[in-house]
């Protein structure tokens, strides 16, 4: 049960024991089919009553989940050639985000992303997805880069947020972000944008500006996280789950609100069940979108993505 969440307890014993059962029978050569045929409808039944009605905290959960697949695994699981490049040229490397050339679909592309680790060491090295300013400078040189020799840019989003730490402010974390949104905004070339976990805050935004900003179905995306908010306006994180419903931060929350272009479906359970599955589904949105985007000029690239951002929200003039 070691790294599953608490309410998927119930559908993992009831998995465990089919697994058992299976085992079982096959070292004993025993048939068995219909039991194990009654307790797999059980169990789908229970996944989809589990499944059919997440509340946006449990999704939340679900967009950390520590088997749910980063940057770099569906890179390999999209069968991306991909070479990594380092450093932004002015202070350091920044491991949290992970950038550099590939060929997608037969075309040559620069790839950007928050990247998580997976045990402590890992995460020390990743920073726990959460970028500093060098990270963010990587990011835009290598956009840059992609703008000079007309290569789409994709952006996979995975972070709870930049990191607060005062090395970070020291060297300008505001800035670089907001550069980051500044230039983004005005790149001649498709922008396909990916939140595969978390997009939190402005450590979202840093590589989120896009012609296309799509989701995955159990990920989430927002100005801040629950816990965040809720010691804001509650004086209390623990009540990160209400602050949750209050936020509206799910996939189909955005989608309604105009937010993000596409929900990208995951198999019941979330993408941690089925990582081959999501990363096609995944990689044939990609493919779809920048086949659309690839057919506009830059101006029109340009002026579209102005619009769609600034046409987001309501606003009235008093």
């Amino acid at each position: 049960m070691a790294g599953w969440l608490e309410f998927e307890k119930p559908l993992l014993e009831l998995e465990s024991r089919i697994d058992e059962l299976r085992s079982f029978a096959d070292g004993q050569n025993i048939d068995v089919a219909k039991e194990l045929s009654r307790l797999e409808i059980k169990a789908e039944d229970l996944r989809r009553q589990i499944y059919g009605k997440l509340t946006r905290w449990q999704i939340t959960q679900i967009a950390r989940h520590p088997r749910r697949p980063y940057t770099y695994d569906y890179l390999r699981m999209m069968g991306v050639d991909f070479t990594e490049l380092h450093g932004d040229r002015r202070f350091g490397d920044d491991g949290a985000i992970i950038g550099g050339l590939g060929f997608f679909g037969g075309r040559k592309v620069v790839i950007i992303g928050h990247q998580k680790g997976r045990d402590t060491k890992e995460n020390i090295l990743r920073n726990f997805g959460s970028a500093h300013p060098e990270g963010y400078r990587k990011a835009l040189r290598l956009m840059r880069m992609a703008a000079k020799f007309g290569r789409p840019i994709i952006s996979f989003v995975d972070t709870p947020g930049a990191w607060p730490g005062i090395g970070a402010e020291e060297r300008g974390q505001a800035e670089a972000i907001a550069r980051n949104l500044l230039e983004m905004s005005r790149l001649p070339v498709p922008i396909v944008v990916v939140i595969i976990g978390e997009g939190g805050s402005g450590g979202a935004l840093g590589i989120g500006v896009g012609d296309r900003v799509l989701m995955l179905e159990y990920s989430v995306y927002s100005v801040i996280t629950p816990e965040g908010c809720a010691s804001i306006l509650f004086r209390d994180a623990a009540r990160a789950s209400e602050a949750a419903e209050a936020m509206k931060i799910t996939a189909r929350d955005l989608q309604e609100l105009g937010v993000i272009s596409e929900i990208i479906p995951e198999p019941g359970g979330g993408a941690h069940r089925d990582p081959e599955r999501t990363a096609r589904h995944v990689g044939e949105a990609i493919e779809r979108h920048l086949r659309e985007l690839e057919e506009l000029s830059p101006a029109e690239l340009v002026s579209g993505r102005l619009e769609r951002f600034m046409s987001m929200g309501e606003y009235k003039e008093g």
